[in-house]
C-alpha cells in the first residue's frame, strides 16, 4: 500500500489558508497524512501511522485528535490508551469517509495492555457486551463539522457511527454506536484469549448498502482467529469520521485498556483532508500596543525530546523575512515572541514555523496577519465574548456533558461555533475580548479531571483556540482567565495564597486561595495572556503565581487589563455568624446590606489601584479614550425565587415565554459578584470615571448593560456584560419592585435599583432568558451571545449592543433594548459643585486637560477634549490647577489657582 505514497519525495500539506510542498524522504512519508499519487497527479487518501518514528510523548501527532488528550500517550512506537473509561476515541481528522461510494480497507495492530480475561457468567444479562473492547469507528459525525465530529467518544447517541472490534474474549462485533446496546452483528463463539492481534477491515458497496468484512490475525502465530462478515450496511451510516476505539468496558470493574501500532487506511471511499490537523502548531494570539507585538504560538504537548525551538517571520514586502525565535516552554506549550519598533501603517502577513522532527525534518506552519494599529479608523469596533461551553447540556439539571452516558451528538455539540464564528468576522472587529471561563472543567465538553489537570486543561483549552483560531490570527486579542480556566467554581484569589489542605469543593473555595499548583495556575494564564502587553508592575503574588493586569492601546483606546478575582478577600472567614456556603449566606437572620459592608475586605488590591490611578491620568500614545476590562460586573444584578438559600436551584429554573415578567423573585447577594466587598467596588470605580472609561466585562450569564452609582445613582460609568456564548447556569433579573426613574415605556426591571448587597445600579437594558423556537432551543433560549462595543473617535461616544448567538448582523438587530449610546463624559457624570472658567487653547488640537486640586494634589480627572475648548466641571468648592497639552510632545502649560463657579466667568486662553 505504502509503494504508491513512497514513488514521489514530496507530500501535500495545507495548514489554515496555505498550500506548500514539503521536499521529505521515505522515512519521512511514512508519516503523511496526504500523498503525491505517482503519474496521475490526483491526490491519493492513504494514511499510515507514524508512532514508530515519534517520540514518546502525550501527543499523538498530526492529523489526530485524542478523546481525552490524556487518555493517550505515544510509547515505545506504539500509541497506548491510559484510561479504562468507555469509548476512549483516536480520530482521524484528516480523512473522511466520503458520500460518494467506494471501498476501505484498513489494518492495525491491536495489543492488550489490561482488561478482564475471564468469561462472564453465562446468566450474567448483557456483561458480554460490557466487555473491554477494542477497534474503528466507522462513520462517526456524518452530518457534523468534522472538529464537531472528533469529539464523539464515551456516550452513545444519534451520529455516533458505528463501532467494529474485537472484545478482550476474542468475539467480533459491530455495534451501532446510536443505540444503546444495539449490535448490528456479533460472533457467537467460544472465547479465545489473545494479547496482541491485527485487525482488519474492510468495506466494500453494493448498491445502497454496504458489506462490512472484519479479520482478526494472531500477531505471533500469523493465524486467522477470527471473521466476521455482515451485509446490509446503509451507505448513509458509513459516511463521516474515523476513529480507532479503546473502550474499557462499563460497570465498576472495566478495566480494558489497549495499545495500537501500524495502522493504515486505504481506498477509494477515503478523502484526504490534510489542512484539518489541529497540531503541532494550535494557534496564535497576539497584541499590538504602543509599538510593541508580543504574540503567543499555542502547540500541543509535545515530548521533551522533540525540538524545542518555533520561529516567527513577516512578510512586509514580497518575502518572508525573519522576526524572531522563541522557546517552547512547559507546561503550556506555548512559545512567546516579542517585536519592538512595530511601524507598519498597514497590515502585515506573519508566519509561525515549526520543524518537526520525525528522522527527517517535516516544516509545519501557521499563518495569519498582524492588523496595522486602527488610529487611522474613525469607528473602532470591539467584540466580547465570555463563557464559551463547548456543549449543550441535553437534560436541565444534569451537570454532564459528553460523557454521561448517552448524548445528541446531532445537535448537542456546539464546538467550533462555525457559524457563530462567521457572524463575529461581518463586524470587522478592530479587537477581541474574552472575559474568562474560555474553559469550563465539568462537562465542558468532559467531566473536571483533577488527577490530571494539566492535560485536562490543555485538552479543553484546545476547543477554544481551534474554535476562534480564524480570530485570533488576524485580529489583536486580549483574553483573561477566570475561575472555571483554574478549576474553580468560584474564586476568592486572597493575593495568590494556597487553600487550607484537606477541604474540598465549595468548603475550600469559601476560604480562599487556589486549589491548584502555583505552576498549574501559572500555566493558565500563560496560555491565556502571555500574548498580552507586559504587566505594569510584574512582581508575583503570593505562591509565585504571576500577575498580568496592563494596559493595552489599540487605535487610541487605553484599556486597562484588571485582575479582579486574584487579590479579592473570602468572605467566610470575615463573617463567620453569616454560615456562608459557596459565596451565599445561610443565616436567614444576618442582614447582608448591614453586616456584609468591611472597609478592609479587598477587591483589586493597592497595585492594582494604583496602577488605575496612573492610567486615568495617562493619555499618551494618542489616546483618546479609555475602557477597563476585567472578569465581572462590579454589581449583583439577579434574582432568585423569593424561597431559595443560594443559586444551586439556577439550572433548573423555569424559562418563561417572550413578554411574560416572572412574579415572587427577589434581588439576591451572591459573593462571587464584584458587588461585594462594597468599599472595594466604590474604590475602583472613582478610578474608572477619573479617566471617564466604559467597564467591559462578562461571567454573568446575563447579558445587561448598567450605570454604576457610587455616591448618588447614575454619578459614575457605563458597563456592558456579555452574554454567555455558552450557557448551562441562566441566571436572571426580575426584581419584585419596578425600577425607578425608568425611561417612559422602557421595562419594569429597568431603572434605578439597590442591589443585594445595597450598591446602586440604573440598569438601563436586560436579555432574560426566555422560549424561543430557534433550534437548538435549549442553548438559543438561555440568551447566549455576544457584545459590540463601538469607540466613535469622531463624536467622542460609545455604542453599547448585545446580541443573540444566531442574529445575522447584515440582517437581524441585537437583543431588545439595545443597542445604548452615549457621550463619553457621561462615564463621569457626577453632579457638578461648579465650573472652573472655560479653557481656550491656541496652536494644539485636542489638547489633554487634567484637573488637579489645591492642597491634596489630587487629579480629579484627565480627559483628552475634543476640540480646542473645554470648561471643566468640579465637585467642591476650592483652588485648582488645569494641565493642559500633549504628552506624547511633552508640550504642557498650567493654569493655577482657578476657582468653581455657578455662574458666568472670564475665559482662560492658552497658547501654544
Amino acid at each position: 500500500m505504502r509503494s504508491n505514497s513512497l514513488c514521489r519525495g514530496f507530500f501535500e500539506s495545507r495548514f489554515i489558508s496555505r498550500r506548500v510542498l514539503f521536499g521529505v524522504s521515505v522515512l519521512g512519508i511514512a508519516l503523511l497524512l496526504g500523498a503525491a499519487a505517482c503519474g496521475s497527479g490526483e491526490r491519493e487518501a492513504d494514511f499510515h501511522s507514524v508512532w514508530e518514528y515519534s517520540p514518546d510523548g502525550p501527543w499523538v501527532g498530526p492529523g489526530l485528535w485524542a478523546n481525552r488528550l490524556q487518555d493517550w500517550r505515544v510509547e515505545g512506537g506504539a500509541v497506548e490508551c491510559l484510561s479504562s473509561l468507555p469509548m476512549r476515541t483516536l480520530h482521524l481528522t484528516a480523512r473522511r469517509l466520503s458520500e460518494t461510494g467506494g471501498k476501505l480497507r484498513g489494518r492495525v495492530e491491536v495489543l492488550r495492555l489490561a482488561g478482564q480475561a475471564a468469561l462472564p457468567a453465562p446468566d450474567a444479562e448483557g456483561v458480554e457486551k460490557a466487555a473491554p473492547a477494542a477497534g474503528y469507528m466507522l462513520g462517526a459525525g456524518s452530518d457534523l463539522d468534522y472538529r464537531a465530529a472528533s469529539l464523539i467518544h464515551h456516550s452513545f447517541g444519534k451520529q455516533g457511527g458505528l463501532f467494529a472490534g474485537i472484545d478482550v474474549h476474542g468475539r467480533l462485533f459491530i455495534r451501532d454506536f446510536e443505540q444503546k446496546d444495539i449490535y448490528l452483528s456479533e460472533q457467537d463463539k467460544d472465547p479465545v484469549q489473545w494479547e496482541s492481534i491485527r485487525l482488519d477491515i474492510e468495506l466494500k458497496p453494493d448498491r445502497e448498502v454496504y458489506r462490512l468484512n472484519l479479520e482478526a490475525w494472531d500477531v505471533k502465530s500469523g493465524q486467522r482467529f477470527g471473521l466476521l462478515v455482515y451485509y446490509g450496511i446503509p451507505a448513509e451510516r458509513l459516511t463521516g469520521g474515523l476513529a480507532l476505539v479503546s473502550h474499557g468496558g462499563y460497570g465498576e470493574e472495566a478495566d480494558g485498556r489497549f495499545a495500537f501500532s501500524d495502522w493504515s487506511m486505504s481506498g477509494s471511499k477515503l478523502e484526504s483532508y490534510p489542512e484539518r490537523t489541529p497540531g503541532p502548531i494550535v494557534t496564535a494570539l497576539y497584541t499590538l500596543s504602543r509599538g510593541t507585538l508580543k504574540l503567543s504560538a499555542q502547540f500541543m504537548p509535545l515530548s521533551a525530546e522533540e525540538n524545542r525551538q518555533a520561529r516567527l517571520s513577516i512578510r512586509p514586502g514580497e518575502e518572508w523575512e525573519p522576526a524572531g525565535a522563541a522557546p517552547l516552554q512547559s507546561p503550556s506549550s506555548t512559545a512567546i515572541f516579542r517585536v519592538e519598533n512595530w511601524k507598519y501603517d498597514r497590515d502585515i502577513p506573519f508566519r509561525i514555523e515549526y520543524d518537526l522532527r520525525r528522522g527527517e525534518v517535516l516544516p509545519f506552519t501557521l499563518e495569519g496577519i498582524v492588523k496595522h494599529d486602527p488610529h487611522d479608523r474613525e469607528r473602532l469596533v470591539m467584540i466580547s465574548m465570555s463563557c464559551v461551553e463547548q456543549v449543550i447540556k441535553p437534560r436541565r439539571e444534569a451537570w454532564v456533558g459528553v460523557d454521561g452516558g448517552w448524548f445528541p451528538w446531532d445537535w448537542g455539540v456546539l464546538y467550533p461555533h462555525a457559524g457563530l464564528i462567521e457572524r463575529l468576522k461581518r463586524h470587522d472587529p478592530d479587537l477581541m475580548f474574552f472575559a474568562g471561563d474560555q474553559v469550563y472543567e465539568g462537562a465542558s465538553p468532559t467531566r473536571a479531571d483533577f488527577e490530571h489537570p494539566y492535560l485536562d486543561y490543555l485538552y479543553k483549552w484546545y476547543l477554544w483556540c481551534l474554535t476562534y483560531r480564524p480570530l485570533t490570527t488576524r485580529v489583536p486579542t486580549i483574553a483573561i482567565p477566570d475561575d472555571h480556566d483554574v478549576y474553580h467554581g468560584n474564586l476568592w484569589g486572597e493575593g495568590g495564597k494556597a487553600i487550607p489542605g484537606g477541604l474540598s469543593g465549595a468548603e475550600a473555595q469559601d476560604q480562599g486561595g487556589y486549589k491548584l499548583p502555583p505552576d498549574f495556575v501559572n500555566m493558565v494564564q500563560r496560555t491565556q495572556t502571555g500574548h498580552l502587553p507586559d504587566p505594569v508592575d510584574p512582581r508575583p503574588v503570593e505562591q509565585g503565581i504571576g500577575v498580568y493586569f496592563t494596559e493595552c492601546n489599540v487605535g487610541g483606546v487605553s484599556i486597562a487589563v484588571i485582575e479582579d478575582r486574584k487579590f479579592k478577600s473570602a468572605p467566610k472567614p470575615l463573617f463567620p455568624r453569616a454560615r456562608i456556603y459557596n459565596g451565599w449566606v445561610q443565616n436567614p437572620d444576618w442582614d447582608i446590606k448591614r453586616l456584609s459592608r468591611r472597609e478592609d475586605a479587598v477587591l483589586l488590591g493597592k497595585r492594582q489601584l494604583d496602577f488605575l490611578e496612573r492610567w486615568a491620568g495617562d493619555w499618551s500614545g494618542k489616546t483618546w479614550m479609555k475602557a477597563v476590562v476585567s472578569q465581572t460586573l462590579f454589581s449583583n444584578v439577579a434574582t432568585l425565587p423569593a424561597d431559595s438559600t443560594d443559586d444551586g436551584v439556577v439550572p433548573g429554573l423555569k424559562i418563561p415565554e417572550a413578554g411574560i415578567y416572572l412574579e415572587g423573585d427577589k434581588v439576591v447577594a451572591d459573593f462571587d459578584s464584584n458587588g461585594w466587598p462594597q468599599a472595594g467596588r466604590d474604590r475602583a470605580i472613582r478610578k474608572f470615571r477619573k479617566a471617564f472609561a466604559t467597564h467591559i466585562v462578562g461571567d454573568q450569564h446575563l447579558a445587561t448593560t448598567s450605570r454604576y452609582g457610587v455616591e448618588e445613582w447614575r454619578d459614575s460609568g457605563y458597563v456592558i456584560v456579555s452574554p454567555a456564548t455558552g450557557n448551562i447556569f441562566p441566571r436572571r433579573w426580575w426584581p419584585p419592585v419596578p425600577g425607578r426613574n425608568r425611561a417612559e415605556g422602557a421595562p419594569e426591571n429597568t431603572g434605578d435599583f439597590e442591589d443585594g448587597f445595597g450598591n446602586k445600579i440604573t440598569v438601563l437594558a436586560v436579555a432574560n432568558p426566555r422560549q424561543v423556537d430557534i433550534q437548538p432551543t435549549r442553548h438559543h433560549e438561555l440568551v447566549t451571545g455576544y457584545s459590540v462595543i463601538v469607540f466613535d473617535k469622531v463624536t467622542r461616544e460609545v455604542e453599547l449592543a448585545n446580541w443573540p448567538y444566531w442574529a445575522d448582523p447584515e440582517t437581524n438587530r441585537p437583543f431588545e433594548g439595545w443597542p445604548i449610546r452615549f457621550a463619553q463624559q457621561d462615564n463621569y457624570a457626577k453632579p457638578a459643585w461648579g465650573w472652573l472658567p472655560e479653557i481656550r487653547v491656541e496652536g494644539l488640537e485636542d489638547p489633554v486637560v487634567q484637573v488637579i486640586r489645591r492642597g491634596t494634589e489630587e487629579v480629579v480627572y484627565t480627559l483628552r477634549i475634543k476640540g480646542t475648548s473645554f470648561r471643566p466641571k468640579v465637585f467642591a468648592a476650592g483652588g485648582y490647577t488645569v494641565r493642559i497639552g500633549e504628552p506624547d510632545s511633552g508640550m504642557w502649560k498650567e493654569v493655577s489657582d482657578l476657582r468653581p463657579s455657578r455662574g458666568e466667568q472670564d475665559e482662560v486662553t492658552v497658547r501654544f
